[in-house]
């Protein structure tokens, strides 16, 4: 049993989306230190820039706005540029929207469908013939989508279409899985809990605090994200299909009471 190599990523090129900031840095990162290959594609070009710079030269920005499924084409045809083939996509490129049920906008609805849901389908179709370019038995592609534990349980905060739409994700993870296995594309997802970052400004913000209220008693570190995602993304998870593993210090296994005094919901 070769186990030292498996967790390694050398030789292997990923797409992460929304891979300038969060979630999607953390998991760049960690890829990277495992000997990948990282592209990184955010909707702000010096930032995603700024970001692959700090990185090294593993990584590389390729910045669009994939909130439209011509950006997703657009994204496919830059990655088709550079590459004849793409080991793992990230799908981690979200958004949210907090707001009174009352007055919630459908503006609001559609900005984080479109970016949440409808983006990772039309971005995984669009990549697929690179995916499936490099893809074998032995070694599959795989597409990574990020959820979250607001798609599993609920959140006492207002963010109606954000818990909606991770729901979704974790269907659609489903879904393409039962499709792609049968092209060598392995299908899976991560659902964070606290974690901090621009759209989890609380766990950001009021790290200890959030903790005291997790299981674990903290929030998640990067390491805690960037682990998982490596396990799914290298030879350890080639007999994971489907799953949406829930990284969450165990809000949604073990938490035991309802009454949350702050927000410990992630992306």
């Amino acid at each position: 049993m070769d186990t030292h190599s498996l967790f390694s990523l050398t030789g292997r090129t990923a797409l992460v989306t929304g891979g300038s900031r969060g979630i999607g840095k953390m998991i760049a990162t960690g890829f990277i230190a495992q000997g990948a290959k990282v592209y990184i594609s955010s909707r702000k070009a010096d930032v995603c820039e700024a970001v692959a710079a700090e990185l090294g030269p593993n990584c590389i920005a390729v910045p669009e706005d994939i909130s439209t499924v011509e950006g997703c084409k657009a994204l496919a045809a830059t990655m088709a540029d550079k590459e004849d083939a793409i080991d793992i996509l990230v799908n981690n490129a979200g958004a949210a929207w907090g707001e009174a049920f009352e007055t919630f906008p459908e503006s609001a609805w559609d900005k984080v469908m479109d970016l949440n849901v409808k983006s990772i389908f039309f971005l995984t179709q669009a990549l697929h013939g690179l995916l499936k370019a490099g893809a074998s038995a032995e070694q599959p592609a795989k597409v990574i989508n990020i959820a979250s534990i607001d798609g599993l349980r609920l959140n006492t905060w207002e963010t109606y279409s954000y818990q909606t739409s991770k729901a979704a994700v974790i269907q659609l993870t489903r879904r393409l899985a039962a499709r792609l296995v049968k092209d060598g594309i392995l299908v899976t997802g991560i659902a964070p809990g606290a974690f901090a970052s621009d759209m989890n400004k609380a766990a950001r913000d009021l790290g200890d605090t959030v903790g005291k209220h997790v299981p674990s008693g903290r929030i998640g570190n990067d390491e805690d994200m960037a682990g998982v995602a490596i396990y799914l993304a290298a030879r350890s998870g080639n007999y994971v299909v489907g799953e949406t593993i829930a990284v969450d210090g165990g809000i949604v296994h073990a938490y035991l009471t309802d009454a949350w005094e702050v927000d410990p919901s992630g992306h």
